[in-house]
């Protein structure tokens, strides 16, 4: 996906959508009060399973966008 911006083409880094579709779902799940500390704690979480485990959502997300 890019976005046209005066003149200069912007893409989204591989797998950001994919990141960014994972957080919306957990959002409409916890309804949560705060969303910016909320949005830390996914990521921080995704963060430590990627060290633990070496899956990472990002790249698996790049993936499905080829």
């Amino acid at each position: 996906m890019s976005i046209p911006s005066s003149g200069t083409t912007l893409r989204l880094p591989p797998g950001f959508r994919n990141l960014l579709e994972g957080l919306a779902l957990e959002v409409l799940r916890a309804q949560p009060t705060d969303l910016v500390a909320f949005a830390a704690q996914h990521f921080q979480t995704l963060l430590e399973q990627r060290e633990e485990t070496s899956a990472d959502p990002a790249a698996w997300g790049a993936q499905l966008e080829d």
